[in-house]
Parts: structure tokens; C-alpha cells; sequence
């Protein structure tokens, strides 16, 4: 999957936790170690693989993660998308391991492969055991060379890849930042989105793609990293043992050697299309991601796009020119580019957003910044670059952007720089870069004496890199079992009535990281009557400042204290999900509470919100995938208007918005919120005495003044429909299937309807809808399928989805329902279920791995008044499981006729005969598979 172009990129972000000590014995044969840093241990095989080692035992999983370094910027003419393409078949299969996506469900990974332009990596994390990760290392060095990048494979898939080209250009926001991207460059392949041309996708002869395989899918071209809980001196005598025996390739890789030359003067790209909101972007070159000044060009990045305090957003957003701004800087090999962007609702003014974006980017160039704004923006670059590179999990993962940079010590020296920066140094990049001349934004402007930005070549990164050490490694973590039975005995619960519940499970983490959630329920189906969007509004505004501190010192407080906190608030529930560090647990948990207890609620922060809603809202209006949910919710949940559980049109969701005062938001907050019926829960490495004793202080006696009462869903009868929604102009359209059911989750067909649905929709590309409808017949990029249920109310529901071009619309129609009533005929085999079961119990372990995760399942947990022991009870079910007892629950629940199916797309343009849209739409990004 390509790269999200509307995501930040934090590949920068990386970083390394405790090294395990040295194995005292002798390397295996040919492998030699090269050098270690902060826990990661460099070895050279004599293949010419690279490997790296991170050891964390404190995590109960593994990460093998491999890197090659090949990805857009390698592709030749008529090459485009050839090295995402080649990502997609590298999952169809390999002598050893035909069918890949039924091994990775067995085993209960989470997979995936992501493609960029500098490399493509493949990825696993299972749950940690020798044979799994002897599986995975047979696994990856299988497919490294033996991949069979057949022919029938690349006729199904080319057209679930074109069909994930095709999603982008349903989004105007990806296809303008495709086309100032391309406007930017003339020749260097950094302009060409990674998703490929749309003739290149489909004409590909396959002789090419095995070729370009063959070429760079080879020991030299490749790092392979594994992380997590492992036994170093084990894991790489079995590296070398699987890898070790490919051979090394007698070609050379020849290096690649497009210069973009300089940009003469500044470039404009215009697009028109359907939307609903207007944007605005502007790209400039900048240096390589390993040259001495992208550091200070990350920090400019950070302090022009902060909120509340960045230049963009006081001039764009806070002036309400502008509903959101944005800005990133791509770190990569070549000499790379930094984009900036807003969002302008469609009654505001397109020209004079675009003299402020303009202004306010020049002014980098003349403007030195404050050493206060620097400081404040290299804090919070340190902060989520140490959270980063405090999970082995991300590490090993995220690894691969420093190594496709040129070398994974790079993200340790990013670290380093980052700390070095001051404000001259942001303000020499900002001159030298932030010209008009070095501009991709609007209209060709004739200068007569341009002024042009030199871009540096990147540096010997060799030179960089030698003899480098780094800091010292952080603490050690346990080595902690994540059976429901021992999180049950290492949990202590403390439950009385009227006050705040607790949920502590202290155990050592690696770097002594900490996860906690306070949740406040509230309110009842009568007093939260016609509140819905006051609700809503008044769990945004939460983080926006308190009495005692603007918004900014709130983020700078969390920023300095290593924190990551999000609030959240709606319907009848509010609180904050926090990531932090053992020694300011205490200070960040005093800081959430007086959030949440004492927010400011000012008349200017709630205006700026009430534009980035309806703005939302607004970019949703034509869009096939929010139209079809929007419509499914809205049949599904035949609730009042006046009802919190009410699920609105898109102008009713507007109105509700813009007619909410600062006054209700107030009221709602005095009103409804306390911590009566709270709970906190905190998994990780904290003082639970200390901890025991802040929560009873801030939350304690704090009373809700209005009653809670929980809102019962209870089944409701829906009539079956099918329903096709016209969108026009949209490449994409939208299924969305399902129906609900008398059924909770204590009842005996629970379980056989989670390993049901798991076979026919759940699994990773190999469940019985995504075999069929993606791999074999190509229709769908995403296709799948969910089952639930409530565990205080009989109802459940089941649900399908798939996107896919208009024009197979009856095609995918056919085939989703020849796959349940195959279900509902034939059942499922002893094979399938056996494999199935494997996978999803290894994928609850591993869930309970993470601590976030099993915050959250105890805050469930302490709500519902169940133990782990509830988990341990159903996992036996699910084990016990047999075909027939899956069979008849499908039978007894589901039912094709009782569906509620509805379809979003541009169906009138595809009867025609026409695409729904001509253009290549998607720079690319780290989707899911």
C-alpha cells in the first residue's frame, strides 16, 4: 500500500530502547557484526543482508520487518507503479508458502507492506513463540526470490491496485496535492505519485514486473529487522540459517542519477473537479533528509503549523480566512520537498486565504523566529520522537524511512541535530529556501532577475554515520505474560458506588512508559434529549484551555512532560486516553483532571471549532463512502431526532452546529460531567499508591449535579432495503451491507458468529469475501465484513463493506451474495476453522500486549463488572467451537433477504461507458493491505 500523503510522515521520528548485553558466543558463519547503537546491533551477512537486532522482552510479541531499497524513485518509463504493484504480488505466494495470507491469519499477525519512494518493506507482528518466528524469517526469505509473480495474479490484482488509484481520486485534496507535486518536479521521480499511472497499472507486461523482481528483490538490496522478544544469539543463527543460504547476486544495481534542476521561477496548478470545500497547498525543494539543515527545516515546519501558536494557523485559521492549515516535510534520499496547505470553506474567500498563505510563508524568509518558539517546537518534535522510539513494535516498523535515507543511524543523528537547532539556524533555511522562485503554488509569475534556491546534494552518509555511538540506552521492561489469567492476577480493581472506579496493573515497561484512560459517563435518555451536538462540541472544546492556562501552555506542559493525551467526549460519555512516562504520570494525570474539570470554554477557541466541524462536514457531502454510511446509519438506527442516539443528514448535523452557543457548552459541562460514575484504569510502569492517591484527590468528590442512567440499544426491527445513491464524478463507490439481531454477547451463539463472520469477512485478505471478491475476481481494493454485539442489551449486528469502481456494481452485488449464502448452505470446513481459531486467539494475546489495548478492555471491564476471567471463558468457547455449531448460528441469525444494503457511486456515468474520472489521483501512502 502506498503512502497517505495526508498523514504526517513519521519515519523521522524513530529511535531505539535498552540494548540486551552482547552474547558472549561465537557468530554463526558469515555473519559478521558491524555496530550497535542504543539497543539496535548491526550484522552483515556475507550475502551481502543486512540485519538488524532490537531485544525488548518486555514485549510478548515479535516485529520482523523487511526493508528493500527500491521503491518509485527506481522505476523506469512506463514503469510507474511498478514497485506498489509488485508489493501486491509479493502476498500472492511462494513454493513454501503458496497461500500467505492464510498463513498470516493462522499465525494471528498483524501484517502489511507499504511502498514509498525510496523503498517498500513487508512486515509481521505475532505473538512471540520460536516457531512463530521461525514461520515468519521461512516466510520473508521465501518470497525474497521465490515470489511467483504469476501472470493470473497479475491479471486479478492489477485491478484491485487500479481500484486503489482509482479511491484517490475521489479525494480533490489528494489529487491537487498530486498535481503541485508533479508541477514541482520536471524530471527526478519525486513527482510521480507511488500509486503509478493508470495506463502503466494496467499494460504492465509481466515479463517487466519479474525482471524489476528479480532485480531488486535480492540479500544485497535488503535490510531485514527483528524486534520485540527474542533471544539475540537464537534469532540470528536463524536468520543466517534462512536468509543466509541466497545467494548473493552477481549483478550491480546501478544507481540512480536525475538531478531536478533548480526551479526558475514560481509554478501555479489549477484544478477543477466536484468537491465541497476549496484548497489551497504550496511545495517548495528542499534539502536531502541526511543533510545537515533538515533538521532545522522539520522545526520551521513545526512552529509555521503548531496550534495554536503557528504562524499558519493565527493567520489562516484564527483570522477564519480558513477552517484548518497543514504542513510536512518529507525527509528522503534525494534533495526532497516541504508542503504546506489549508482548507477553505466554500463561502470564504479563495484569494485572500491565498494572500495570507503566501505572506505568512514569505515571511519565513525575512522573519527571525522567537527562541521561545523554537524551544517550544523542538519539545514537541523530542517528545514524539522518544515516545517513538520507545515501542520496539514502532521502531521496527518505522525503521525503514531512516534506512531508505541512506542509513538507520540517521534517525538517531536527526535526534541529535534536532537538540543542536537555534533560531539562526531556522531562519538560514528559511531564507535560503522560501522563495517565490523555488514555489509550486498558483500562477507562472515572468521575473527578470529570478532568485534561486541552491539544493544541496546529500552528504557521504557513510562519513556521517562513522564511528557514531549514540546515548545511552533506557531501562529494561519485564518479560510480562498477557494470559487473561495473569492480567487478572497482577490487576487490582478498587469498585465502590458514586465515586470513580480504579483498575491498576503495575508491571515494569521498557523506557518505564505508562498507559492510562479516564472515562465519565453521564446523563440519560431524557436529559441528554436534543443534546447531541452540545455533547459533541463540549468534549472538543475540553483541551482548548482551562481557567488557569491557554491552550498553548496546556500543550506545552504535555509536551514537556513526555505525554500524549487525547480527550474525547460525545453522546453521554468523556474523558482522555493518556501515553506517558512513570516519573510524570503524577504531574500529567493533575493536568488531565484539571482539564477536565475546569475548562475555559472561550467564545473565539469555540468559533474556530465550529468552523473545523462544519468544514469537515462540508469535504464529506459528495464523498461515495461517508454518503452510504451516513444512509446505512440512518436506516439502521431509527431513533427521534431528539435522541442522543439520533444519527443526523449532513444538513442537520450543519444546522446543529452552527445554532450551538458557548452558553449551552457551559451549562452542559456544570451540568453533566463528574466523576460518580467514572473509572480509570492504568496499565505500565507506575507507583500505585501515588497513583491510588491523585485520582481519589482530583476525582473523588467530584459529582456529576444531573444523574446517570445507561442508555439501553435494544434490538430494533428494520425493514430490508436496497438503495443506490448517485455521486457523481466520484471514481470509487461504496457497499455497505448489513443487518441487526436479537443476540448479546453472553448468549450461546456469541462466539460461533465471531469465528463466523472472522472466516467470511474478518481475516487478513484470505477471508472467504476477500479471497473471493479481491483476489480472485479483482472487484475490490477493501472488501470485509463485522460482527457485534452488545453486552448489556440483546443486539447485535452484522455488517459488510467494499469499495469498487460503479461499473461493477452488479458483479460485486452477485458475488457478496453467492459468499453468504454459500456460508449459509455449505458452512465452513474443519481446515478452515482450525486455522482460523489458530489466528484469532493469537490475535487477542497479542492485543493484550499492548497496554493501551488492555486499558481500555479494563475500563470494560470494571463497567460491565467483569474479570478477565470472562475472557479466559470465552476463548475456551471459541476453541471449542465445531463447523456444525458456526453453520447453525449462521443460519439461525443471518439472513440475505433482511439485509439493509446501500450503494454510493457515480452509476449513471458508468452506464455510459465513461471512467468516472480521468485523472491519476494519489501521491500514495501507508495504507492497509
Amino acid at each position: 500500500m502506498v503512502m497517505n500523503s495526508k498523514r504526517k510522515m513519521v519515519g523521522v521520528m524513530l529511535a531505539a530502547l535498552l540494548a540486551v548485553p552482547a552474547f558472549a558466543q561465537t557468530l554463526p558463519k558469515g555473519v559478521t557484526k558491524v555496530t550497535s547503537v542504543e539497543g539496535i546491533t548491526e550484522y552483515n551477512l556475507e550475502n551481502g543482508l543486512k540485519v538488524l537486532m532490537f531485544p525488548d522482552p518486555s514485549k510478548a510479541t515479535i516485529t520482523v520487518n523487511v526493508t528493500y531499497l527500491v521503491g518509485s524513485r527506481h522505476e523506469g518509463y512506463g514503469e510507474t507503479g511498478m514497485a506498489h504493484l509488485l508489493e501486491h504480488l509479493v502476498f500472492k505466494g511462494s513454493p513454501k508458502h503458496p497461500n500467505i495470507p492464510q498463513e498470516l491469519t493462522e499465525h494471528g499477525a498483524r501484517p502489511n507492506g507499504t511502498t514509498w519512494y525510496d523503498r517498500t518493506n513487508y512486515f509481521e507482528t505475532f505473538s512471540a513463540s520460536e516457531e512463530n518466528l521461525k514461520w515468519a524469517l521461512d516466510l520473508e526469505s521465501d518470497r525474497m526470490v521465490n515470489s511467483f509473480i504469476a501472470k493470473k495474479d497479475l491479471d486479478s490484482e492489477f485491478s484491485v491496485v487500479r481500484n486503489e488509484f482509482e479511491s484517490g481520486e475521489n479525494s480533490p485534496f489528494d489529487v491537487l496535492m498530486e498535481r503541485v507535486i508533479s508541477g514541482a518536479y520536471l524530471w527526478h521521480n519525486y513527482g510521480k505519485s507511488t500509486i503509478g499511472n493508470r495506463s502503466d497499472i494496467e499494460r504492465v507486461p509481466i515479463e517487466n514486473l519479474q525482471a524489476f523482481y528479480k532485480k531488486y528483490y535480492q540479500p544485497d538490496n535488503a535490510v531485514v529487522t527483528v524486534a520485540g522478544k527474542v533471544d539475540e544469539a537464537k534469532t540470528i543463527a536463524m536468520v543466517n540459517e534462512y536468509f543466509g543460504k541466497i545467494p548473493k547476486p552477481t549483478r550491480v544495481l546501478p544507481k540512480s542519477y536525475t538531478s531536478e534542476p533548480i526551479q526558475d521561477g514560481e509554478r501555479f496548478v489549477e484544478l477543477k473537479r466536484t468537491g465541497d470545500v476549496q484548497f489551497l497547498m504550496a511545495l517548495y525543494h528542499i534539502m536531502p533528509g541526511s543533510h545537515a539543515d533538515y533538521p532545522a527545516m522539520e522545526v520551521l515546519t513545526e512552529l509555521l503549523t503548531t496550534e495554536p501558536n503557528g504562524r499558519l494557523y493565527k493567520n489562516l485559521v484564527e483570522s477564519k480566512k480558513a477552517s484548518s492549515q497543514f504542513g510536512y516535510s518529507f525527509q528522503l534520499y534525494d534533495p526532497g520537498f516541504v508542503l504546506f496547505g489549508a482548507e477553505i470553506l466554500k463561502e470564504k474567500s479563495l484569494d485572500e486565504a491565498k494572500q495570507a498563505l503566501v505572506a505568512t510563508l514569505d515571511s519565513a524568509a525575512i522573519l527571525k523566529p522567537s527562541a521561545e518558539d523554537v524551544e517550544r517546537a523542538k519539545t514537541t518534535i523530542l517528545k514524539n520522537w522518544d515516545l517513538e522510539f520507545r515501542n520496539s513494535e514502532r521502531v521496527g516498523l518505522s525503521i525503514s524511512e531512516s534506512i531508505a535515507t541512506g542509513d538507520w543511524r540517521l534517525a538517531f543523528i536527526f535526534r541529535d541535530n534536532i537538540r543542536k537547532v537555534t533560531p539562526e539556524d531556522v531562519f538560514k533555511v528559511g531564507q535560503h529556501y522560501f522563495k517565490p522562485s523555488n514555489r509550486t503554488l498558483g500562477t507562472f509569475m515572468p521575473d527578470a532577475k529570478p532568485v534561486r534556491a541552491e539544493i544541496p546534494e546529500a552528504p557521504n552518509v557513510q562519513e556521517l554515520v562513522k564511528n557514531y555511538k549514540g546515548e545511552a540506552v533506557v531501562a529494561e521492561g519485564e518479560a510480562f505474560d498477557p494470559s487473561p489469567a495473569n492480567v487478572e492476577t497482577r490487576t487490582a480493581r478498587t469498585e465502590k458506588a458514586n465515586t470513580i472506579e480504579t483498575a491498576f496493573l503495575p508491571k515494569t515497561t521498557r523506557g518505564n512508559v505508562v498507559a492510562a484512560r479516564i472515562t465519565l459517563r453521564y446523563g440519560d435518555e431524557k436529559s441528554l434529549m436534543n443534546k447531541a451536538a452540545i455533547s459533541d462540541l463540549t468534549g472538543s472544546m475540553l483541551d482548548k484551555g482551562t481557567k488557569t492556562k491557554t491552550r498553548q501552555q496546556i500543550k506545552d506542559e504535555f509536551d514537556k512532560l513526555k505525554a500524549r493525551v487525547s480527550f474525547f467526549g460525545a453522546n453521554n460519555q468523556a474523558g482522555a486516553n493518556i501515553e506517558t512516562t512513570k516519573e510524570n504520570l503524577p504531574a500529567v494525570l493533575k493536568l488531565v483532571a484539571e482539564v477536565l474539570k475546569t475548562p475555559a470554554f472561550d467564545e473565539n477557541e469555540f468559533e474556530k471549532l465550529k468552523q473545523e466541524e462544519l468544514a469537515g462536514i462540508e469535504s464529506q457531502r459528495s464523498e461515495p463512502q461517508m454518503i452510504a454510511f451516513n444512509q446505512y446509519r440512518r436506516i439502521t438506527n431509527p431513533y427521534p431526532k431528539s435522541d442522543i442516539r439520533y444519527v443526523g443528514t449532513f444538513d442537520e448535523d450543519v444546522e446543529s452546529i452552527k445554532s450551538t452557543t458557548i452558553d449551552q457548552i457551559k451549562a452542559f459541562h456544570k451540568d453533566f460531567y463528574g466523576a460518580n460514575n467514572a473509572s480509570a484504569t492504568i496499565v505500565g510502569d507506575f507507583d500505585k499508591a501515588a497513583a491510588e492517591k491523585i485520582i481519589n484527590a482530583e476525582f473523588g468528590n467530584w459529582k456529576s449535579a444531573k444523574p446517570f442512567t445507561r442508555i439501553a440499544s435494544p434490538y430494533q426491527v428494520v425493514k430490508a432495503e436496497n438503495k443506490a445513491l448517485e455521486t457523481p464524478d466520484k471514481a470509487n463507490a461504496m457497499f455497505v451491507a448489513g443487518m441487526g439481531m436479537p443476540l448479546q454477547d453472553t448468549d450461546p451463539d456469541y462466539p460461533a458468529l465471531i469465528m463466523g463472520n472472522y472466516m467470511l469477512g474478518g481475516g487478513f485478505l484470505n477471508s472467504r469475501l476477500a479471497t473471493r471478491i479481491r483476489q480472485k475476481d479483482g472487484l475490490s481494493y477493501g472488501v470485509g465484513s463485522q460482527f457485534s454485539a452488545s453486552s448489556l442489551d440483546k443486539s447485535g449486528t452484522f455488517m459488510s463493506y467494499a469499495i469498487y469502481a460503479p461499473e461493477n456494481a452488479q458483479k460485486l452485488e452477485a458475488a457478496f451474495k453467492e459468499e453468504i449464502e454459500k456460508a449459509l448452505k455449505d458452512g465452513f470446513t474443519a481446515e478452515e476453522l482450525k486455522a482460523a481459531k489458530s489466528g484469532y486467539l493469537q490475535s487477542r494475546q497479542v492485543a493484550r500486549s499492548q497496554d493501551a489495548s488492555l486499558a481500555n478492555t479494563l475500563t470494560n471491564n470494571l463497567y460491565l463488572n467483569r474479570t478477565m476471567q470472562w475472557d479466559a471463558d470465552f476463548e475456551k468457547k471459541i476453541a471449542e467451537l465445531t463447523p456444525e455449531q458456526i453453520k447453525s448460528a449462521f443460519n439461525k441469525h443471518i439472513d440475505y433477504n433482511k439485509l439493509v444494503i446501500i450503494k454510493a457511486g457515480d452509476f449513471e456515468k458508468s452506464k455510459k461507458g465513461a471512467p468516472a474520472t480521468g485523472a491519476p489521483a494519489q501521491l500514495g501512502g501507508s495504507e492497509k493491505k
